[in-house]
């Protein structure tokens, strides 16, 4: 569906909605979701920002957040570039 991001987090391919209400929420966590896509462009982003960024945009079916964190990181950061990417230009340019 347009608008969404997949990532393959310990073995399993999860499908990441950057949703109003999955915005809203990661706002809430994160501060102002410009300035998350300010330190994204500045490399500046940190990995408890991309891990809760996902984690919001995610169903996490059953899955504990300190789980998912753990594979996210075990998986590498270059793996999830490429959602993390999906996810800012949505943020940016909408659906």
């Amino acid at each position: 569906m347009r608008g969404e991001a997949e990532i393959v987090v310990a073995g399993e391919r999860l499908r990441l909605r950057p949703s109003f209400a999955a915005l809203v929420a990661a706002e809430a966590e994160l501060g102002p979701l410009f300035g998350l896509v300010e330190r994204a462009a500045a490399g500046q982003l940190s990995i408890a920002e991309m891990a809760g960024l996902f984690w919001h945009c995610l169903d996490p079916q059953g899955l504990e957040r300190e789980a998912f964190c753990e594979a996210l990181v075990a998986g590498g950061l270059a793996a999830a570039t490429p959602a993390l990417k999906a996810l800012l230009t949505q943020i940016l340019a909408g659906r």
